[in-house]
């Protein structure tokens, strides 16, 4: 492999990680040595990559930076691919067309072999029934998420009696044909998790909460043994 495509792994490798990996860690995932990890580092950092850490310690790329697509290999294409257009079929209005438009980014930096690639994969995702009704929740419940908003809903249990509750939302799961929120509710005082489907009516409160959200999915993780898939 040249030099610069070990550099484009070495950012890759880099931007994967949310918190320092070592130079150990990144020269064995690499198949290179230590050496070589802390000159490609420095190399980097010279061309103006945002790179966090020193020796010892481990590095970290500095959130907000981007490396277009170029070395994407044939199945992390289609697997980019297949997973839009699972996400044009699945989310909300908003989210099947960030989906497309992201496609269309990625299309517009990849070189054009990528480019046929992508136009000619033949992995799709089935059209079925059209999106219910109760997806129009959906979207309010991801940028309560998002901006760490209380959510005002109106919901439902299995019996059909309805309760107004505030809750913290922090997770959303997209299952076959169903969408469940994780959230911390303020009428029980404990975590819970409501089908989208059962959301009689929801309005966000532009309120953050006072728990951040990772510390909240930390502790939903810890409850029901999720691990991080990030």
């Amino acid at each position: 492999m040249s030099r610069a495509g070990r550099l484009f792994q070495l950012m890759d490798a880099l931007r994967a990680n949310r918190r320092p990996v070592t130079a150990a860690a990144l020269a064995d995932q690499l198949g290179v040595s230590e050496r070589t990890i802390y000159r490609d580092i420095q190399t980097l950092a010279e061309l103006g990559a945002p790179i966090d850490g020193s020796a010892g310690v481990g590095y970290l790329m500095k959130a907000g930076c981007f490396l277009p697509p170029l070395m994407f290999g044939a199945d992390e294409m289609e697997a980019l691919v297949l997973g839009a257009r699972w996400v044009r079929r699945q989310g909300d209005p908003a989210l099947a067309k960030a989906a497309t438009a992201a496609l269309a980014k990625i299309a517009m930096a990849a070189p054009k072999d990528l480019r046929d690639h992508m136009a000619e994969t033949s992995l799709w995702v089935p059209i079925g029934a059209p999106q219910p009704s109760y997806d129009a929740f959906v979207q309010p419940a991801r940028e309560a998420i998002r901006h760490q908003h209380k959510l005002r809903i109106s919901y439902s249990d299995e019996a059909g009696h309805a309760t107004e509750r505030i809750v913290w939302p922090f997770a959303l799961a997209f299952f076959e044909g169903r969408r469940l929120l994780a959230a911390w509710c303020e009428l029980r005082t404990a975590q819970r998790h409501f089908r989208i489907d059962r959301i009689r009516a929801a309005a966000t409160i532009p309120e953050r909460y006072p728990t951040p959200r990772h510390q909240l999915i930390s502790h939903w993780r810890a409850e029901h043994g999720i691990q991080d898939d990030s």
